[in-house]
């Protein structure tokens, strides 16, 4: 693909910020998710969302990143990310229970959202909101930087990307995946999702794919996404800062850096929807419809035990706030800096 033209770089930086993947990235993951559910688990989202289009879980894939700039969306700022006090690059490593801050995280949001998305007794706004939420966040467990504390993040790496100063973050997030495909449109995510279907069903990753979704338990969503944010974490060590932060603080990050990290990119984009597919059909059929076959009078249980809108019972036990946490709260919980090019 042509790489953007350095005004095109300037435009980007320019009117929007940053997030897991950018918009081009979630939008890629919902569409590659949409060609994996179930016709009968895209009519239940379609309905859902209210929207019949053919970009139904794309149109929303980025709502919660919009959400979280809101001023009523801010306490949902570290359900983003997963800060994972390892050692890079000589040790990489997810623990839940040190790592999921005492506000949440992307991993705790996950299997709270995934509750919530399939109980009968909550309203069609109250379901459609934990369905935006599962969409995107299942979309930032897979970026790797998301699963990882140091330097927040990669926030506060400064590194020079194809000519300009941003962050290591930032490249992941945006910058890097829209070098790739030339823009960040939904045409544009639609083309690249088309892409990497081929690439599960029948190339490269056809002989990976189920190994992405093996072991996936709706009744233990803690431990899955867990399990997959320990798969994008390792690779902070051997691909995103193999040789250190410093290695990548002087020159130019494009095109070495970025030859070295595409291909990880795109794999991560392609696990993200896959899973999501598969996640959303698991929900359907475990939930949903089981829930309909029983009779509507399923729904009527226990209406004094309505799930936590914040996901607080499957937060691990509270623990004092280590410097990487600090880091994260002198940012004020957000996962991104503004990502914005100088120049």
């Amino acid at each position: 693909m042509a790489p953007l033209s350095k005004l095109a770089l300037v435009a980007l930086g320019t009117v929007k910020g940053v997030a897991a993947w950018g918009v081009l990235g979630h939008a890629t993951v919902a569409y590659v998710a949409q060609n994996y559910v179930s016709s009968d688990t895209a009519s239940w989202a379609q309905g859902v969302l209210g929207d019949s289009s053919s970009s139904y879980l794309a149109n929303i894939a980025s709502w919660a990143d919009d959400y979280r700039e809101t001023t009523a969306g801010e306490w949902s700022a570290p359900l983003h990310f997963i800060d994972a006090e390892d050692n890079p690059p000589s040790s990489c490593n997810v623990d839940y229970d040190r790592d999921c801050g005492n506000s949440g995280c992307s991993i705790s949001a996950i299997a709270n959202y995934t509750q919530r998305v399939g109980d009968g007794r909550l309203s069609t706004d109250n379901v459609a909101e934990a369905l935006r939420f599962l969409v995107h966040f299942i979309g930032d467990v897979t970026q790797p930087l998301h699963d990882e504390a140091y330097k927040v993040g990669g926030n506060e790496i400064e590194v020079t990307f194809n000519g300009y100063s941003d962050n290591l973050h930032a490249d992941w997030d945006t910058y890097m995946p829209e070098q790739l495909i030339g823009g960040d449109s939904l045409s544009d995510a639609q083309s690249w999702a088309k892409t990497l279907t081929t690439e599960i069903n029948s190339g490269n990753y056809k002989s990976q794919a189920a190994s992405w979704i093996e072991g996936d338990s709706t009744s233990d969503t803690v431990s899955t996404a867990t399990r997959w944010a320990s798969d994008a974490n390792a690779f902070v060590c051997s691909v995103v800062m193999p040789n250190g932060a410093a290695a990548l603080e002087t020159g130019d990050l494009y095109p070495t850096y970025y030859n070295s990290a595409i291909g990880t990119i795109e794999l991560q984009i392609a696990k993200g929807g896959y899973r999501l597919g598969n996640w959303l059909n698991m929900v359907y059929t475990s939930e949903i419809a089981k829930r309909d076959l029983e009779g509507s009078d399923q729904k009527v249980r226990d209406t004094a035990s309505y799930p936590d809108l914040l996901g607080r019972e499957f937060l691990p036990e509270p623990r004092p706030l280590s410097r990487a946490k600090l880091a994260r709260a002198a940012m004020e919980g957000s996962c991104c800096g503004s990502g914005k090019h100088d120049h």
